[in-house]
This record gives C-alpha cells, sequence and structure tokens, in this order.
C-alpha cells in the first residue's frame, strides 16, 4: 500500500543528532531528506561564483530570483544529489570555504526567504523529511510530525570531537569544541530571524543516551504508530 504524503520537521541544536538521523528516517519513510544547510551552501557558492555581495540588496535580489536548487535522492547510499541551476555541486559546497560563508549568509532575510518558498514548494509534490533550526516553527508550522532533538553540551561536544578525529581534523581540543558549540547555541537561539526554537507542538527527544539507530527507531516508531 502507498504512504500517505508526509512532512516530517526535525529541528535541534548543533549535534543533537538530528542530520544523520533524518537521513536515516527518510530512508525508512521512503522519502526525500531535505538537508536546509546543503541549500544555503549552495546559495554560499552562487554568490562567491559571482563575486555577488550579499550587504546589495539589489544585486541580491537579483540573484535569488535566478537561483533554483534542486535534491536528488540517492538510492546507494544517504548523501542526496545538489543541483544548483542544472550543475552538480554537491561536493563542491562541502569546501571549507562554502560552508564557512554559508554560516554567514544564512541569517539574511531575502535568502531565507527564497529557500523557504523552494523547501515548501519541494514538499508540495512529495513526502519529505527536513532536518534545521527553523523547520517546524517557520518553513512548516503545520508539518506531519514535528520532533526536537536535544542532547547535554557534554555529549554533543564529544559527538563532534569524534567527528574531527574520524576526519582527521584534531586541531581542536574537546574544551574549544565544548565552548564553540555552546557560542553557537546561543547564537542560533538569539537570532533576530529565523531563531532555533521549539515548536509548542513538536515531540521533544534526548539523544544524550541514544545512539543514531535508536534515534531513528524511536521517531519512526511514533511515526507508524499515529501515521502510518
Amino acid at each position: 500500500m502507498e504512504m500517505k504524503k508526509i512532512i516530517v520537521a526535525i529541528d535541534g541544536p548543533a549535534s543533537s543528532g538530528k542530520s544523520t538521523t533524518a537521513k536515516q528516517l527518510a530512508k525508512k519513510l521512503n522519502c526525500i531528506y531535505v538537508d536546509s544547510g546543503a541549500m544555503y551552501r549552495a546559495v554560499a557558492l552562487y554568490l562567491l561564483q559571482n563575486k555577488i555581495d550579499f550587504t546589495e540588496k539589489k544585486l541580491l535580489r537579483k540573484a535569488m530570483s535566478e537561483i533554483n536548487i534542486e535534491i536528488i535522492p540517492s538510492k546507494l547510499k544517504y548523501e542526496n544529489t545538489i543541483i544548483l541551476n542544472g550543475e552538480d555541486v554537491t561536493k563542491k559546497i562541502r569546501e571549507p570555504e562554502i560552508t564557512n560563508y554559508s554560516s554567514t549568509i544564512a541569517t539574511n532575510g531575502l535568502i531565507r526567504k527564497r529557500m523557504v518558498e523552494l523547501q515548501r514548494k519541494m514538499a508540495e509534490i512529495q513526502s519529505i523529511v527536513m532536518d534545521g533550526r527553523d523547520i517546524g516553527t517557520v518553513v512548516f508550522p503545520n508539518a506531519d510530525f514535528k520532533f526536537f532533538l536535544i542532547a547535554s553540551i557534554e555529549e554533543r561536544s564529544k559527538r563532534r570531537w569524534l567527528e574531527n578525529q574520524n576526519k582527521g581534523l584534531s586541531s581542536k581540543t574537546f574544551d574549544e569544541i565544548k565552548e564553540e558549540l555552546a557560542f553557537r547555541d546561543k547564537t542560533d537561539s538569539t537570532r533576530e530571524i529565523s531563531p532555533l526554537k521549539k515548536a509548542v507542538d513538536a515531540i521533544e527527544i534526548d539523544t544524550t543516551n541514544l545512539n543514531i539507530q535508536q534515534q531513528v527507531e524511536k521517531i519512526y516508531g511514533i511515526i507508524n504508530e499515529i501515521f502510518l
């Protein structure tokens, strides 16, 4: 039996496990995973490639009207293919320069407005699982399911530190990572545009003592019981 169209919003602070959980949950639900961060990275790439200053409103407004981003799910792996105006930019948007610049432009109102338009457009034609910081409050306030993942700062710092170790990025100490995450938490939750905030109807899940598989199964179980 074909599953009904569904929108699942997963929000939470950095390293709470939302992205990896969202990817695997999407596979389990047989729907597309929308990486909101990848979309902002694609915008950052476009602005840098075309030497567009995002503080110039006229130029930025024109750029936003010209930009189109598609997300094509992969059947062989968890990572999707990101298409920017017809070009596969999946690898390019993961470069450090692009990642850093995407954080700078992510709070811009014009950019966020365009990204929300594209994200909502995706959900009109297919089931999606999407993670971020304002998905359940701004992007999809009427999502079928909203989850807000949390974890202790110690656990999140440990996850980020281990991730860096596995990637060969061992220059930062555990305490430095912990300090960075605490600063990011404060910045994300107090920013003027689309702050990190738990939707009033979101289901909170503490992932401190859960591995990814347990997180996925917990969320899938809730969806399966109510929706499927």
